[in-house]
């Protein structure tokens, strides 16, 4: 029972790391980083959903991508994001490079 409530805790602290990062890129209204940190974000969302009950290195992974995620640059987190996705064989979840104009 501990177990699962730490895990859902741990899904709940990422959730809202991921909100706010979305939400501070909202606030310097740059839409085409936040467009793509969406994209990014809800590819994120779903696999922390999806690994809840994986193991803890496939956890772990998911924490880093979404450390990642939040610290760096929009373009640098999509490359770790996607390389974290196909580390753990999810390549259905893989976020397509967006083209430059």
């Amino acid at each position: 029972m501990g177990d699962r409530r730490s895990f859902g805790h741990e899904s709940d602290v990422l959730l809202r790391q991921l909100d706010g990062h979305l939400a501070r890129l909202e606030a310097r209204r740059d839409h085409h980083e936040l467009a793509l940190a969406t994209r990014i974000a809800a590819r994120l969302k779903e696999l922390i959903a999806d690994t809840i009950r994986a193991s803890a290195v496939d956890r772990a992974r998911v924490r880093a991508a979404v450390h990642y995620f939040v610290v760096r640059p929009v373009h640098l987190g999509l490359w770790v994001v996607n390389d974290i996705l196909r580390d753990l064989g999810r390549e259905d979840l893989l976020i397509p490079e967006p083209a430059l104009s």
